[in-house]
């Protein structure tokens, strides 16, 4: 990085506070109180994210009578549900290019599924009143290097044979630069009604007043410690008391499961976000952006990019840091090097708004597997379920999770349960230091490949032929 343009940079951070914007909302509600004591329930939610939250309403719409309870460890939303880029996707698959490579036979039938549940959010978001700035704009791939091109077309060719590409449409150089103008676009791929954005936290906030107004009893900074199994169902620990319940879902997601044989299946990865001051009049007019689409680019190492209500722009990715043995702490929700590296992306890509600066930085963890897209199953004699590993595409596809995990619970044979995405597991990642050693070797090679014209190398190749990887 040049002197000049790393001190620019810099400059443009000197004031961002280290919080997420989402959750930095004087409306943020005040926290439930924590259990004390005993509590029995039909169903205990474990979990205060999109997971738990739709699992647990979706549960009393299924059946008012329903007596269920949820727990969060600390606030509703407080972790990547209040920390993503607001990005709520139709893909079930982490994408129709995974969705293809991985479930050829299924893809028409997991994108059918995947519009229904989009839709099905945007019904409940009007349906309860939620105040998250739901927006079906739909999100643009833009290409930024010639290779890109070619695989954005390909994309579109193979979503076109399969009948999948009613709202999509390619763009060039010019079509692309007339949506959102940046001179590093060359072209583009407008899935128009797949992707909507949305305030996240406002969405999680939504969700949890709408679960307390059906009846939820929910319960934060109460951590389940400790499930097993009894006579009825099951009994789970907490920091104050103990709940016995005929059912769980798990909706713990990055952190540690309580069913201990799953957590070798995902490991925790960093993501990190930048959010800026509101722009002027001249500064919108500079970069258009009038159909407010949601962006981001197609490298490995790529960026993710929206406006928000108030006209902010939202740049995040590019770094996915794992940390050895998967550690987990708050102080690695800031990462100095990478905000000064993404703010420096960011006025390569807009140039033409030097000077504006960063109100907010921000890290979190997400939970990634080795397929890139959630698996699904039960424990305890199929008392406990599980949804896991949504690999950043989880502000949509938990809402599905949750219906999974309560047809598995409710022993339904459904067309979701049917899916092979659903009866089948990612392979798990391997012990350390084979683990930090291969992701460290996965991400080299994926730089390299960017670097490179988009030509993967004999580890990547090898990676993709036993269906492994490694993306945030």
């Amino acid at each position: 990085m040049a002197p000049v343009a790393m001190r620019t940079a810099a400059q443009s951070l000197s004031g961002a506070k280290p919080l997420s914007f989402w959750l930095d909302d004087p409306d943020r509600p005040a926290p439930e109180p924590s259990l004390t004591g005993d509590e029995r329930c039909d169903l205990l939610v474990i979990g205060g994210g999109y997971s738990g939250l739709w699992t647990a309403l979706i549960a009393k719409e299924r059946d008012p009578q329903r007596d269920v309870v949820l727990i969060e460890a600390n606030e509703v939303g407080w972790a990547a549900s209040g920390r993503n880029g607001g990005f709520c996707a139709a893909s079930l698959t982490h994408g129709l290019g995974n969705g293809i490579a991985r479930w050829p036979d299924e893809i028409e039938k997991l994108e059918a599924l995947g519009e229904a549940n989009l839709d099905a959010i945007e019904e409940a978001v009007a349906t309860y009143g939620i105040d998250c700035a739901f927006e079906r704009t739909g999100e643009i791939d833009v290409a930024t290097e010639p290779h890109q091109l070619a695989e954005l077309k390909e994309m579109y060719e193979e979503a076109e044979k399969l009948g999948l590409a009613a709202h999509m449409e390619l763009l060039d150089a010019d079509a692309v630069r007339a949506e959102v103008d940046s001179p590093t676009f060359l072209g583009g791929l407008w899935d128009k009604r797949g992707v909507a954005m949305l305030n996240p936290a406002r969405l999680a906030w939504g969700l949890k007043r709408a679960c307390l107004d059906l009846g939820v009893r929910i319960y934060e900074n109460t951590k389940g410690t400790q499930l097993a199994s009894d006579a009825g169902g099951t009994a789970v620990r907490t920091s104050y008391g103990r709940i016995f319940a005929r059912r769980v879902a798990l909706g713990t997601n990055v952190f540690p499961s309580l069913v201990k044989r799953l957590r070798p299946f995902t490991v925790p990865v960093y993501d990190y976000a930048l959010m800026t001051e509101p722009l002027s009049e001249e500064q919108l007019a500079s970069i258009g952006w009038k159909n407010r689409a949601g962006l981001g680019d197609s490298a490995n190492q790529f960026h993710y990019f929206r406006i928000s209500e108030d006209n902010r722009i939202l740049w995040g990715g590019y770094d996915a840091v794992y940390h050895y043995g998967g550690k987990l702490s708050g102080e690695l929700d800031s990462r100095p090097e990478t905000f000064l590296k993404l703010a420096e992306h960011f006025f390569t890509c807009f140039p033409q708004l030097a000077g504006l600066r960063f109100t907010h930085a921000w890290g979190g963890a997400i939970d990634t597997c080795t397929r890139f897209s959630a698996f699904f199953g039960t424990a305890h004699a199929g008392k406990v379920a599980y949804a896991a590993g949504y690999t950043g595409l989880g502000v949509g596809a938990t809402r599905f999770g949750a219906e999974v995990m309560l047809d598995l619970l409710d022993g339904r044979k459904t067309e979701r349960t049917e899916l092979e995405m659903v009866r089948s597991k990612p392979l798990p990642f391997p012990p350390e230091p084979i683990a930090w050693a291969g992701i460290e070797i996965t991400k080299r090679s994926m730089a390299r490949s960017d670097d490179n014209g988009g030509k993967r190398n004999l580890w990547l190749k090898a990676m993709d032929k036993v269906g492994l990887g490694f993306d945030s």
